[in-house]
């Protein structure tokens, strides 16, 4: 018997010997062969399709692409998080080169103050970074080389962790092209910065930086701005860019009319109300400028844009804190992948995108065009007055009846256009004292129709793209990192028409994020269950609030109001009326509020909790199992 204990622990202790050995030797053989196995659904710890196209590019060129990366590992100058992710980094940097075949070379440098490495470091213009912890600088970051070709990344930054695949493809894309291709901007909005005014810093306001958009676009291709009265849009420009057109004049829609039937590529960014548009506010700060629009393009091409309205959405929207506490928002539409057009490359590809008080497409495209819808709201949405959504969002959810229609938010209108001004270029409004001397100057011809398939975006928001709607601004690290897909979207559409499509998939997936729609969907349907108790409550305050309007007015300057005793009665009963619907009214929203916030709680207990009971119950049954066959022996 003594014996035979002893041999079941050697045998026991032999067996848990050659388990050990075998998961180091199968971890020592993966890791030389840089295998790994990725479990996600969206496949965020393997190469997406979009960089491997752009390694297969590199794999086939005569002359191998350099990756110089730069970590201060010696001497723990390294912060603990960013030794890690330089790590990362360099395993990345093992799948680039993998992927490509042997043509993308890395090396991998240290350096430390006053050698070769620091100097080679700055030369390549990546540059040092303070440890805060110490106060020590450290380098961490990369350069791409393809000579005469260079793009340097010059902060590498555990902040954009989630972007790093899409930097380093970027980066990889750049070397690679020899022209930039020009992209024009038109804008009356600030895109492009804005200039220190003395006579502003006086009233506490300063200029503004340029958008992150600007600057992404800007690392890409050849960026010109486009002034709001142009008359005519430079050959060189192939795709242009018009966000908020606000006021557009006649001449310089002709322009862009010209621009289209030549085979110019058009993204018009439209809005119904432009919060970025902050140059005649009102005096409690809420934009009162109106909307945006292309009125002679639209018709010839069979669309209609009302300036007025703003989508809203039961679906879509939720509460929001403005510093007041959270309130409703029903013209925030925070769209997921039921809104997008999967078929499309672009739109398909993006998901979790803020469309702030955007407006919406209505009508049928001209003879000749195609049209495609690549965003909408729900069927659970309406169209609402702007203004209104803006200074009340409560009353609009309060008043809200579902149109049952999905409205577009973005389309897409292909084939042959025709033109605008079928009678040639719109004479000038304001007509100046040379205006006859320029009646003998011959006239460019003006083109009637496109020969070849055209292409036009039209977006029914221009916010979008505004920086306090799509990133947060790190100053300390000077970096950018998105919070939804809406710049990856606006730089997906330019790379689409104008560049390297193949970071539109490197892009979109570092904007992943799996929103609760479950929950947003068990939400909605909560609201509409209380939405006809909280209108008839709503109504019953109203026509009490007028009444008692009507007979306060009676009273004539400071007199006191003097009532009949039956005027008296009606009057304390319309009170006690407009007071009882008032307390009927909250209870009805702490209710509505109780109930949403019990579905959340119980469908994220449901998915954090039932993983866990999931794994335990099968760890139970297998124990079970095992007593019961011990038994059985």
């Amino acid at each position: 018997m003594k014996q035979s204990k002893t041999q079941a622990l050697l045998f026991s202790t032999l067996g848990v010997a050659i388990a050990f050995a075998v998961v180091v030797l199968l971890n020592f053989v993966f890791s030389r062969a840089n295998v790994r196995v990725d479990l996600t659904e969206d496949g965020l710890h393997s190469l997406s399709p979009g960089t491997r196209q752009i390694l297969a590019r590199v794999g086939q060129g005569d002359t191998p692409v350099t990756v110089n990366f730069y970590a201060s590992m010696k001497g723990n100058r390294l912060p603990p998080m960013e030794e890690a992710y330089a790590r990362q980094v360099e395993d990345l940097l093992v799948q680039f080169a993998s992927e490509a075949s042997g043509r993308l070379v890395v090396k991998k440098f240290d350096p430390q103050p006053d050698s070769e490495e620091e100097e080679a470091a700055k030369i390549d213009g990546v540059e040092p970074q303070m440890n805060q912890q110490n106060g020590e600088p450290y380098y961490l970051g990369l350069s791409v080389n393809l000579d005469p070709q260079k793009a340097a990344l010059p902060s590498l930054t555990v902040q954009r962790d989630r972007l790093l695949e899409y930097d380093l493809a970027r980066a990889i894309s750049q070397v690679l092209q020899t022209n930039k291709p020009v992209i024009g901007v038109m804008t009356p909005l600030p895109a492009f910065g804005a200039p220190m005014n003395p006579m502003m810093m006086r009233m506490g306001q300063q200029g503004s930086e340029p958008w992150v958009f600007i600057g992404e676009l800007k690392r890409d291709f050849d960026v010109r701005q486009v002034a709001m009265d142009v008359e005519s849009i430079d050959p060189a420009i192939k795709v242009l860019l018009v966000i908020h057109p606000k006021d557009i004049s006649e001449k310089a829609q002709y322009a862009l009319d010209q621009f289209v039937l030549r085979g110019g590529r058009l993204v018009a960014m439209l809005d119904s109300l432009c919060l970025a548009d902050n140059r005649n506010p009102n005096p409690m700060g809420f934009n009162m400028g109106g909307g945006s629009s292309l009125p002679k393009l639209l018709k010839a091409w069979g669309v209609e844009f009302d300036t007025a309205k703003v989508a809203a959405d039961a679906r879509f929207s939720r509460e929001i804190d403005f510093g007041r506490g959270a309130q409703p928002a029903p013209s925030f539409l925070f769209l997921n992948k039921d809104a997008v057009s999967q078929s499309d490359v672009v739109f398909g590809q993006t998901d979790n995108i803020l469309f702030p008080f955007a407006g919406v497409f209505t009508g049928k495209a001209s003879d000749g065009l195609k049209q495609e819808v690549l965003l909408h709201t729900s069927k659970d949405s309406q169209l609402v007055d702007g203004i209104t959504s803006q200074m009340n969002g409560r009353k609009v959810l309060d008043d809200f009846s579902p149109s049952g229609v999905e409205y577009a938010l973005a389309v897409r209108l292909s084939g042959k256009f025709k033109t605008a001004f079928p009678d040639g270029k719109p004479a000038d409004s304001k007509p100046d004292a040379k205006a006859d001397d320029k009646k003998d100057e011959p006239k460019a011809d003006a083109l009637k129709e496109s020969k070849e398939d055209g292409i036009v975006y039209l977006i029914g928001d221009a916010d979008f793209l505004y920086d306090p709607y799509c990133v947060r601004v790190d100053r300390m690290f000077r970096v950018a990192v998105p919070f939804n897909g809406n710049l990856s979207l606006g730089q997906n559409l330019v790379e689409q028409v104008a560049g390297d499509s193949s970071l539109i998939g490197a892009r979109s997936r570092a904007t992943v994020r799996r929103p609760f729609t479950v929950i947003q969907e068990k939400q909605a349907d909560a609201a509409k269950k209380f939405q006809a108790e909280i209108a008839r409550f709503q109504k019953e305050v109203d026509e009490a609030g007028q009444k008692i309007s009507q007979i306060q007015s009676r009273k004539e300057g400071n007199q006191k109001l003097i009532l009949s005793p039956e005027a008296k009665v009606e009057y304390e009963n319309l009170v006690r009326k407009q007071a009882d619907a008032n307390r009927q009214l909250r209870k009805v929203r702490k209710d509505l509020r109780q109930e949403v916030e019990a579905l959340e709680f119980r469908t994220k207990l449901l998915n954090i909790a039932g993983m866990a009971l999931v794994v335990t119950g099968v760890g139970i049954g297998l124990a079970v199992v095992r007593i019961r066959k011990t038994a059985a022996r």
